[in-house]
């Protein structure tokens, strides 16, 4: 390897070993510690609460309010009823429906009931939805705009929760001004989302990765004793016959004289085809749409670009969302019309009686999710280190497991995002200003600690090492993602410099910049990490040097890990055998106040 001159080598002397430790020191003291419960006082004082909007969708050039649906789907729901009772007056359709009453061959008889796991698994489920459903809301709100464009240009959205971004701030200059991906989260009333607070996304991606585990493993469950049991023949039409059926027991129910409820035994064809919608499709294409918005999954898949893209498969995720959300809907009233006491008796004494015992055990096991549903955001907030570790006991393992992924994906120079979000707090020190306004000719990286040969590398040092250039894509943790042509120093390179000891487990890089709640921003990445072919340290962005807004002089690129991980402004380089002793000691400034992942490959 070709070796280049450095400002110190290994320290034998005693005097270069304290200069060392000093410097390590130093910053360290610059890393502050973090509350372990959330203030939302001085919360709201860093991101001021802004109230997401009545969602709009975007119709050609239009936008329009979500809440126009309502009157229309309800003028629509009249005509329908009249043209459906009008459509029973004429014999051919009271043919059609007497040849197709709703059930028939497609579903035959199924005489052992609903089992008590059904019962426990379905009130299981509904609680762990709440959970899922609050905390996506929430997640969706830190970029709250779906759009199908792979580098989420503002303007190219079709549904937001909020106004365009300012034209004036997209310009990104002066940098102080520009539109950060942080002015532009929401804040959801605290009934609805969860926590609900602005800007919470680290506590809503705990509730709502550790309740997938869990339903996906409920759902694992659900599969398994399903056809071990038989119970599957009541979901999985045997035959085509189930699409006449279908629309007959539609037109049936829309002219509000109701096919005979035979739920004990069989599903209609309409009831048939929207459960086995919703065990067979929904709920694998919401397990797999979420996986796909994973930089350690897209990266190794390619999906940066075309037509399944990150954002493609975000705003599917957002559909399936919907569409659970108006299942539960249509199925609790379709209950409470079509005969409520033999309903509710079937899914929770699983009997087929008209008792009032259905209707209170009912009442009981809604109180549960009510209660759950009002307690969950307190909860968080006051006890949000306890939220932040239970999630890591939960899913940090299938974290861990994700990142062994090979984030080997890179992509064409016809695929660069024309817009890249900026994020973060700039550097105000004035050393950084300095170096800044020098054009960093007097900027020094250090790199040390647990290794065998510290070193100090000049910025023209830098630009002298081997360079490599890659075209990969960037993943926010706030949902937003871009492509970018990043030119650099491989990581591996500096690796083999530095030679480090056999106990070396982390690198921590320290930013020039503060974090929002002031203290020196950090992240600890893992050291296997360091060694990939598309660890860079990048000084040029898109074929220039990288500017001041995303990150200049040196910023980290980890192709596994999502984007605040990818520290900027980078001063240091630390290699530890642990990350408990810096900060608050949970791997990284945003880890520490914001209750992020030291792991985030999803």
């Amino acid at each position: 390897m070709k070796r280049f001159p450095t400002r110190y080598s290994r320290p034998h002397a005693d005097g270069h070993q304290r200069h060392w430790v000093e410097r390590t020191d130093r910053l360290r003291t610059e890393l502050t510690a973090a509350d372990d419960r959330v203030d939302v006082g001085d919360w709201s004082h860093l991101v001021p609460p802004v109230s997401a909007r009545i969602p709009e969708v975007r119709i050609g050039q239009r936008w329009v309010s979500v809440l126009w649906f309502l009157p229309i789907g309800a003028a629509a729901l009249i005509v329908g009823i009249a043209v459906a009772q009008h459509l029973r007056g004429i014999p051919t359709v009271e043919h059609f429906i007497e040849t197709y009453p709703g059930v028939g061959a497609f579903q035959p008889p199924v005489d052992s009931g609903f089992p008590g796991w059904l019962r426990v698994l379905h009130f299981l489920n509904l609680l762990f939805m709440a959970f899922i459903i609050r905390s996506g809301l929430q997640i969706l709100a830190e970029h709250p705009r779906l759009q199908v464009d792979a580098g989420s240009t503002p303007g190219r959205e079709w549904l937001r929760l909020r106004g365009p971004v300012p034209v004036d701030r997209m310009v990104q200059s002066p940098p102080e001004r520009a539109w950060t991906a942080r002015d532009d989260t929401l804040t959801l009333p605290r009934w609805l989302g969860l926590p609900g607070i602005r800007h919470s996304i680290g506590l809503a991606r705990w509730w709502h990765f550790s309740f997938d585990m869990l339903w996906v493993l409920l759902g694992a469950v659900f599969y398994v004793l399903l056809f071990s049991t038989g119970q599957w023949e009541r979901l999985v039409p045997r035959n085509l016959d189930v699409f006449p059926n279908a629309l007959s027991t539609g037109v049936q129910y829309l002219s509000l004289d109701f096919p005979t409820n035979q739920g004990w035994t069989q599903y209609n064809g309409l009831q048939n085809l929207a459960y086995f919608t919703t065990v067979f499709v929904a709920g694998p294409l919401a397990f797999v749409t979420g996986l796909l918005q994973a930089p350690a999954i897209a990266a190794r898949l390619g999906l940066g670009a075309g037509r399944l893209n990150r954002q493609v498969a975000r705003s599917i995720h957002f559909g399936v969302l919907i569409y659970f959300v108006v299942f539960i809907l249509v199925h609790t009233a379709m209950v409470f019309m079509t005969g409520l006491l033999v309903n509710l008796n079937h899914i929770t004494t699983g009997l087929n009686t008209a008792t009032w015992t259905g209707l209170w055990l009912y009442v009981l096991w809604m109180a549960v999710v009510v209660l759950v549903w009002c307690g969950a955001s307190p909860l968080t907030l006051r006890y949000p280190r306890l939220v932040q570790r239970t999630g890591r006991r939960l899913v940090g393992w299938a974290k861990y497991l994700l990142e062994w992924s090979d984030p080997r994906a890179s992509y064409d120079e016809k695929d660069i995002s024309p817009y890249f979000w900026p994020n973060g707090t700039l550097p105000t020190s004035s050393e950084y200003k300095g170096l800044r306004d020098s054009g960093f000719r007097d900027y020094v990286l250090r790199v040390d600690g647990l290794v065998e040969n510290p070193v100090t590398l000049t910025y023209d040092q830098l630009k002298a090492m081997p360079k490599q250039d890659q075209i990969t894509q960037h993943y926010c943790i706030q949902g937003w993602s871009g492509i970018a042509k990043w030119g650099g120093v491989p990581m591996r390179q500096i690796l083999d410099m530095v030679r480090p000891l056999s106990r070396a487990r982390w690198v921590v890089f320290y930013s020039f910049a503060e974090g929002a709640e002031g203290g020196r921003y950090y992240d600890a990445h893992d050291i296997n990490h360091m060694r990939h072919r598309l660890t860079l340290l990048a000084y040029e962005m898109n074929g220039e040097a990288l500017n001041e807004l995303h990150g200049a002089p040196l910023r980290l690129r980890n192709e596994r890990e999502l984007g605040f991980k990818q520290v900027k402004w980078i001063e240091a380089i630390e290699f530890v055998d642990s990350f408990a002793h810096l900060g608050a000691g949970q791997g990284g400034y945003n880890e520490d106040h914001e209750f992020y992942g030291y792991r985030e490959p999803i």
